[in-house]
């Protein structure tokens, strides 16, 4: 008696404009389509309300349990007017609101360009994607997205307006995070990675590693000083670099070039032994000195102190930049990577004597005191005029 009053009750339950019930498929006739609603009469979709040009009409059998939407509670022949169709685009809606809410990205096709943006389809829906949306790879040509499926992520669902607007860029953004935190699980510093260069600065290149960009430090392009970075990489030009730092907290990786050749400071000391003379051209020039490249990354200093045996006020008074010079090898440590050249010990010093120990500096404030060789003392003959 109980269920009987239970079910009495569910069935009197009054039906509204815009609900959506459950129903299941009674009979298929060529205009119309029964369906049991629970209500105390049957509910009628007409053929028009079936389905939709995109879509299509569905193949509907008796038993199909199916969810429609009420048009009218109750027409004139005490039916109810129901919607196939419209409950499938409702559902749809809600299945968007979802989307929203979860956050989740989406695929959607690209339909057509408009003055704001792009129209796409998702989920059946017609969407909007505002330019400012658009991923910054294609930003700029949006022509290029038309046609073509791409993931987005749903920002807004507005039934009432029909509202549904999409972002690709926030979808993109999402992605790149979750490529770049397996591209630094998966990175070692040591590894040797292939990248192209994305950008160029006065302070490095960029490398476009595919999850993540790397930076090459102006230091890190070559063992020989670099001074503009356009003169070692072009940008889009295919590079192979070595991972030298991988800091995943601020998603920053360091990346060598020049690290992938031999140090030429390995074997400094057997290259450019002390006493060695060797050729350099000057490429700095300080207050306390001059620095010359001597080799391929090599740059070795020449102290002020040993320009000339007599005293020199300034550099520039003795050297320029460009010049080419021949000097001598006083020290070379790999250690400290530095190298003491002298210009005047390519010279025997002037007659008069033995020269003095001269104050040699690699670098300011650090000064070391280097013994000149001894020299045999010059003798002349010296004969007495004869007295008138």
């Amino acid at each position: 008696m109980e269920e009987f009053l239970n079910q009495e009750e569910a069935s009197s339950k009054r039906l509204a404009h815009g609900d959506i019930i459950d129903g299941v498929v009674v009979r298929v006739d060529p205009d119309e389509v029964l369906v049991d609603v629970g209500s105390k009469s049957e509910g009628v979709i007409s053929s028009r309300e079936l389905g939709t040009k995109e879509a299509g009409t569905p193949d509907l059998h008796s038993g199909d349990r199916i969810k429609v939407f009420v048009l009218q509670p109750e027409n004139e022949d005490g039916n109810v007017v129901l919607s196939l169709r419209r409950a499938r685009a409702e559902s749809v809606w809600l299945k968007a609101q979802d989307q929203q809410v979860s956050g989740e990205m989406m695929d959607a096709e690209v339909r057509e360009q408009n003055k704001g943006g792009l129209i796409v389809n998702i989920l059946g829906l017609r969407g909007f994607l505002p330019t400012s949306q658009v991923s910054r790879t294609y930003s700029s040509n949006l022509q290029e997205l038309v046609g073509q499926r791409i993931g987005v992520k749903i920002l807004e669902v507005n039934r009432k307006r029909n509202r549904l607007i999409v972002s690709q860029k926030a979808a993109f953004d999402e992605d790149r995070a979750r490529q770049r935190g397996e591209l630094f699980e998966k990175l070692k510093i040591g590894d040797e990675i292939q990248g192209k260069v994305s950008g160029l600065t006065t302070y490095g290149a960029f490398v476009n590693l595919g999850a993540a960009d790397g930076l090459i430090h102006i230091s890190e392009l070559s063992w020989d000083r670099v001074a503009n970075v356009a003169d070692v990489l072009q940008v889009g030009q295919d590079v192979r670099v070595k991972v030298i730092k991988l800091d995943p907290d601020t998603s920053r990786i360091s990346l060598s070039l020049r690290q992938l050749g031999q140090d030429p400071w390995d074997h400094i000391e057997k290259r450019f032994p002390p006493g060695a003379i060797v050729e350099g051209e000057v490429t700095k020039i300080k207050k306390y000195g001059a620095f010359l490249q001597i080799g391929d990354g090599i740059e070795g200093l020449l102290h002020i102190s040993e320009l000339a045996w007599e005293h020199v006020e300034h550099t520039e008074d003795v050297v320029q930049v460009g010049q080419k010079l021949r000097v001598r090898v006083l020290q070379a440590d790999r250690s400290r990577r530095r190298i003491s050249l002298s210009l005047k010990q390519v010279e025997e010093p002037p007659a008069g004597g033995r020269a003095e120990e001269t104050e040699v500096s690699d670098y300011p404030g650090e000064i070391e005191r280097v013994p000149q060789p001894e020299r045999e003392p010059v003798y002349a003959e010296v004969s007495a005029a004869p007295q008138e």
